[in-house]
């Protein structure tokens, strides 16, 4: 029997107890991995599998590196690896600590030959725009998962939600119409699957010491994958996963950013623009710009770097900006075969004939969204016609105001 392996992760626990609760019942003969990081403090990482009826095994990992994380990648996939080759697991559920995010750990599974068939978010949407707002350090919250760890609750947030193709959506009876199309808006392609709360979301609290998976008899295999497919969250998670599609849809450069949208009080703003920023005008608006929205993300040009592709991602109130590498105009002809085809793609259909992929491509969405404020703001940080017609040689003369954040 092969072992398909999902990853459930989210920083809303109840929500992803739930959905745990909810695959081990609908796929007979699946067992769940929890490494516990809140013990990290302590020097080690805690280990437990658990199956439908209790918990099967505990043990302690090692802290590497002064760092939860990589111990739980150390010990991550030998485990699962024991699992497959003791050929009685056919679903292996690893449901994330609270801050890990998944997009490493799937990665770090497919590497070692393992099958990753989905990775799932679990979201309490009353909780969403709570989470997205909250600017606090993960290490304030007791979240922190190194002692490095310089993340914050929303950007953490932002991207469990907006790595997984699938949203286990807990039935939550604090949540209001504007909750739900918050979600749909963030993340628009996700598959939503309903989740119940209340006992399902306990069964992890309450796990009963029985024998190990190496007691079952061998002679009474667990059902095939097939046969468990009958819930749209087993499905969900055995549907296939695809690790360089999803990295590549996270990517600033080929992003599969939302679109525009406005419903029940939540709206969606595309900016794109084929003019440059001003560097000092953009960043004397920074802070305007970050705190307009609950979540905003993209990429952007600024004058004085034109060959530089910079990533926009602000939540909580907190913006990042970052190198992406050079647009793909800025390259040699010679240099586009070693650019990954999904990337030349996004290129061509954003092309243009003056500039090639250079643009500003940014996305806001929030409640309350004050879209005619926001664009007249990001249409005053643009070069002027005059600043414009004085070409590049001149742009990149203009006061270099980000070098702070790009550490140049």
């Amino acid at each position: 029997m092969s072992l398909s392996v999902v990853i459930v992760g989210g920083l809303h626990a109840e929500a992803r107890r739930a959905t745990v609760a909810r695959l081990l019942a609908d796929v007979p003969g699946s067992v769940v991995l929890h490494h516990d990081l809140a013990t990290a403090a302590a020097g080690t990482v805690v280990r437990t599998i658990s199956d439908a009826t209790g918990l099967l095994s505990a043990g302690e990992a090692p802290l590497v590196n002064d760092c939860a994380c990589c111990a739980l990648r150390e010990d991550l996939v030998p485990e699962l690896r024991r699992l497959a080759d003791a050929g009685l697991t056919q679903l292996a559920v690893v449901e994330l600590w609270d801050s890990v995010e998944p997009k490493a750990m799937a990665e770090v599974v497919a590497a070692s030959g393992l099958t990753v068939t989905g990775v799932i978010t679990a979201v309490d949407p009353a909780l969403l725009l709570p989470y997205l707002g909250n600017g606090d350090d993960l290490a304030e919250r007791g979240l922190a998962a190194a002692a490095t760890d310089q993340r914050t609750v929303a950007d953490t947030f932002a991207r469990q939600l907006e790595y997984a193709p699938v949203l286990a959506v807990l039935d939550s009876p604090e949540a209001d119409d504007e909750d739900r199309e918050l979600l749909a808006q963030l993340h628009p392609t996700a598959r939503q699957v309903p989740v119940q709360g209340g006992r399902s979301g306990e069964v992890t609290d309450v796990f009963r010491p029985t024998a190990g998976p190496e007691s079952r008899p061998s002679d009474a295999p667990a059902p095939a994958p097939e046969d468990a497919r009958s819930s749209p969250l087993a499905r969900a998670a055995l549907a296939g996963f695809d690790v360089e599609a999803a990295a590549a849809a996270q990517h600033p450069a080929c992003a599969l950013l939302p679109a525009e949208a406005d419903a029940h009080g939540v709206s969606t703003l595309v900016w794109h623009r084929r003019r440059p920023f001003h560097p000092e005008r953009l960043f004397a608006a920074l802070e305007d710009l970050t705190c307009a929205a609950a979540r905003s993300r993209g990429r952007f040009w600024l004058a004085d770097k034109p060959d530089v592709l910079l990533h926009w991602d602000a939540a909580g109130g907190a913006l990042c900006v970052e190198s992406a590498g050079p647009w793909l105009a800025s390259l040699p002809d010679a240099a586009w075969d070693m650019v990954p085809p999904v990337r030349r793609a996004a290129a061509a259909l954003d092309w243009h004939a003056e500039h090639g992929d250079c643009c500003q491509h940014l996305v806001f969405t929030s409640p309350g969204l004050d879209r005619d404020g926001l664009e007249q703001l990001l249409e005053s940080c643009l070069l002027t016609d005059t600043e414009y017609a004085a070409g590049r040689t001149a742009w990149k003369r203009l006061p270099p105001a980000f070098d702070a954040f790009l550490e140049v």
